[in-house]
């Protein structure tokens, strides 16, 4: 396909495509003689993806750059590609704010030990979750302990939701593809429908 069907299938102004292809997101599509420049499935798809991340998961030019540069190394497993989509977008999503205190992250790490979760140290998730027990005593409220374990338990079944949709995949590639849209997207998701569920179970809890 042009580039004018390219844009109009992708709803992307070419204009944008090009600006992609300059900054080394989207591969350049294949010289047939003269100006005319062809694009195949592959690029569609690649342009979906870069924009889900850029529109929706408000990562940075850099970040996506890294974010597919993991996506096509060769052989690459599909945790270091799943990693690389969850650091970038904590990084994008999370305030650089002071390092949490010793006693934020001996909390998160008693409550990955009571939901039974191992190998957590590294996770760039430790940090963000003792920030945010940090944020929540300055404020004047401190989580309790079973309100940790209660999101610990919703956070396992969004996870398995994540891979239980990824197994589904018959193709690697596309498993990969699937885990960083995930990742990024998924976050967003779960903002939407948590702020549906408050306004629910506000209501229901004014019943008589």
């Amino acid at each position: 396909m042009l580039i004018s069907e390219l844009a109009e299938r992708s709803g992307t102004p070419a204009a944008t495509i090009k600006y992609y292809v300059r900054e080394g997101l989207l591969p350049a599509g294949d010289r047939q003689g003269g100006n005319r420049t062809v694009y195949g499935e592959q690029h569609e798809r690649r342009l979906r993806l870069i924009r889900a991340m850029l529109e929706v998961g408000k990562l940075s030019i850099a970040s996506v750059k890294s974010v597919l540069a993991a996506l096509d190394e060769p052989d690459a497993p599909i945790a270091h590609t799943f990693d690389v989509a969850q650091q970038a977008l904590s990084r994008s999503a999370v305030p650089d704010v002071s390092e949490p205190s010793d006693d934020a992250y001996a909390r998160v790490d008693a409550l990955t030990a009571r939901a039974g979760w191992t190998d957590c140290d590294d996770n760039i998730g430790r940090g963000i979750a003792a920030q945010v027990i940090d944020a929540f005593d300055k404020a004047g409220f401190p989580l309790p302990d079973d309100y940790l374990d209660r999101y610990a338990a919703a956070a396992r079944i969004h996870a398995e939701a994540d891979l239980g949709a990824v197994g589904t995949l018959p193709d690697p590639s596309r498993m990969t593809e699937l885990m960083v849209v995930g990742t990024v997207l998924g976050d967003t998701l779960s903002l939407g429908l948590r702020r549906i569920a408050q306004a629910v179970v506000t209501n229901e809890r004014r019943q008589p």
